[in-house]
Order: structure tokens, then C-alpha cells, then sequence
């Protein structure tokens, strides 16, 4: 959908190419988004030599994309406050094993 928002007169084979998806693919999922009322589909005729279609997002198609990338965002978050826990976990290990092995290291030094 950002695509389509940012370029609303680019041609499926465009936007299959920017996503690396198969033209079909592409057509599939306009028109799912067609059914659903996030994109609509107008005629564009300012340039007479291309047979070409304008792909707007729809206001219901602005807010499904702001809930996605809410959910998108939140999701994320708790991705980082997951990966941040366990590294301080794993910090928690480390420490002590790392201060055990200087403290070992040191006192092989000294006997030596």
C-alpha cells in the first residue's frame, strides 16, 4: 500500500518489479485490495500513448495502513523489549563467568 500511495501511477509490472513478485502476483493482490475497499482503481488519460490505471488508496485504505503500521510498530516493540531482556540475561551470565576467569587468571599469575 505504500507503494501505491507514494506512486499511484505506477504500472503492475513496476510494483511487481520494486517488490520482487510476479506480475500475477501483483494483480492478485490489487485486486484483493480492490474487494476490500483499500485501493480504487481510476483511468488516468493525461498521457495519450499509455493505457494505464491510477491506483488510490482509498480513506478506508489510509486507515487499514495506519492500523497496520500501528500493529507492525507494536508488534516491533515488543520484538526489542524481548530481544533487550534477554541479552541483559545473558549479560547476567557472562559477568559473573568473565569476572571468575579474570580473578582466576590473575591469581595463576600471582602463584607463578
Amino acid at each position: 500500500m505504500r507503494l501505491i500511495e507514494q506512486n499511484p501511477q505506477a504500472s503492475q509490472r513496476e510494483l511487481a518489479d520494486q517488490l520482487s513478485i510476479s506480475l500475477g502476483g501483483i494483480n492478485y493482490c490489487i485486486r484483493a485490495l480492490v474487494e476490500k475497499g483499500y485501493v480504487k482503481i481510476s483511468n488516468f488519460t493525461e498521457n495519450p500513448h499509455k493505457l494505464g490505471y491510477a491506483y488510490l488508496l482509498t480513506p478506508q485504505g489510509v486507515a487499514a495502513k495506519a492500523a497496520l503500521t500501528g500493529q507492525f510498530l507494536k508488534r516491533k516493540l515488543a520484538e526489542y523489549e524481548a530481544l533487550k531482556a534477554e541479552i541483559e540475561s545473558l549479560q547476567s551470565i557472562v559477568t559473573p563467568v568473565r569476572d571468575q576467569t579474570r580473578d582466576q587468571s590473575g591469581q595463576q599469575a600471582q602463584i607463578q
